[in-house]
């Protein structure tokens, strides 16, 4: 049994929902292979997002949203590291494509969506959670990157895609994952590395030393501070060899929760959505389902006046 709750008691200032927007696209992407508009053009994506974020949302019916996406590599972290993410693949074509669609689909259903050049959607997410969690709200961060087990705290849980129990992650799962608090994920983080990201580990350290490590020294500042206790000899010298690229590492790994946001929390209150805007989108783009679940057209003032019109 998980103790991580599957649902949180709203705060009385309310409940922020984060989706990691490049993540959840491509898994939307991979979702469904083969779906194209009347036109001929990808819309695999768009429709799995689409039914995604709603899945999420009626869950959760957060007071708050937001979409945060990539801008692009963070300098200071290129500076340190030139090979940070080096190794990830380009972006399928297919999925580029539509990502400007998806976002045209959030605007029309008044869904907050943040892009800012050059900036990682990750120190963003950061910053939001932070400004949010302060404010007394309770904060869900929709995404699968092991790097936000870092920002767990009593108002701030993670929801996993991959975690089939779709538990809202507290700080005993962020533990049973990790084997360290969300305190330590810096620490733990820095030891391993991250292959995901092309960060290199201190050799010889995975995830069970690592935590064993930290359980016992409880920071990377004391285990060096006290790195002769280690009894290992191996692992002593692999540490005393890694004190720089550890030391780097923290700074890689550590997510800029002081990232100014340009705009504030009341930009993401959930409003209702444009249905005549979303009824062209999903004409274009050919999704009847989707058409027949927002009900029949609103007839404007201009469709009475020709019904008129045409009875005479």
């Amino acid at each position: 049994m998980h103790s991580g709750q599957t649902s949180l008691e709203p705060s009385s200032s309310g409940r922020l929902l984060i989706v990691d927007g490049h993540a959840y696209a491509y898994r939307a992407f991979y979702a469904i292979r083969s779906l194209n508009s009347p036109s001929g053009t990808p819309t695999n994506a768009i429709y799995s997002f689409i039914r995604m974020l709603a899945k999420i949302r009626t869950r959760l019916q957060p007071t708050h949203s937001a979409v945060i996406w990539d801008g692009g590599l963070a300098p200071e972290r290129m500076t340190l590291l030139p090979g940070y993410k080096a190794q990830r693949p380009e972006m399928p074509p297919a999925l580029a494509g539509q990502l400007d669609q998806i976002v045209d689909f959030l605007r029309a259903s008044s869904v907050f969506s943040y892009m800012k050049e050059a900036a990682e959607a990750d120190d963003y997410i950061a910053a939001i959670a932070r400004k949010a969690e302060t404010a007394g709200m309770d904060v869900v961060i929709a995404s699968s990157d092991k790097d936000f087990m870092q920002l767990v705290s009593p108002h701030v849980r993670l929801l996993n895609p991959n975690d089939k129990t779709e538990t809202l992650w507290g700080a005993d799962d962020v533990k049973r994952k990790s084997g360290v608090e969300p305190t330590q994920i810096v620490d733990w983080l820095s030891l391993t590395g991250d292959a995901v990201d092309n960060i290199p580990g201190v050799p010889g350290i995975g995830a069970k030393t690592a935590s064993s490590l930290l359980t016992r020294f409880q920071s990377i500042d004391e285990l060096f501070r006290r790195l002769a206790e280690v009894q290992s000899e191996v692992l002593r010298a692999n540490l005393q060899a890694s004190i720089d690229l550890v030391g780097r590492n923290q700074q890689l790994v550590r997510l800029h929760c002081q990232e100014p946001c340009e705009f504030s929390l009341e930009d993401l209150a959930v409003k209702p959505a444009d249905t005549e805007a979303l009824r062209g989108l999903f004409s274009k783009w050919g999704f009847r389902t989707l058409l027949r679940e927002l009900g029949p057209a609103r007839e404007t003032a201009a469709d009475l006046f020709g019904n008129e019109m045409g009875a005479r």
